[in-house]
């Protein structure tokens, strides 16, 4: 059983490659019994959303000056 700070290494490799299916599906079964974890990988999923419009809107400032 993977315990929680397995799962936050996991979830935050998977910012930068994709997991192996095993892997993932083991991360998968904790963030449905974990409501922490679950909390956690929302958060980041929410960072990650606003950083790319941000670094978006960064960029089409720059075009425009």
């Amino acid at each position: 059983m993977m315990n929680c700070r397995e799962a936050t290494k996991l979830m935050s490799d998977a910012q930068e490659k994709p997991l192996l299916l095993k892997t993932r599906f083991g991360l998968e079964i904790h963030l449905m019994m974990c409501s922490g974890c679950h909390n956690f990988k929302e958060q980041m999923d929410a960072l990650r959303t606003m950083t790319r419009a941000y670094a978006k809107g960064k960029n089409e400032q720059e075009k425009e000056t």
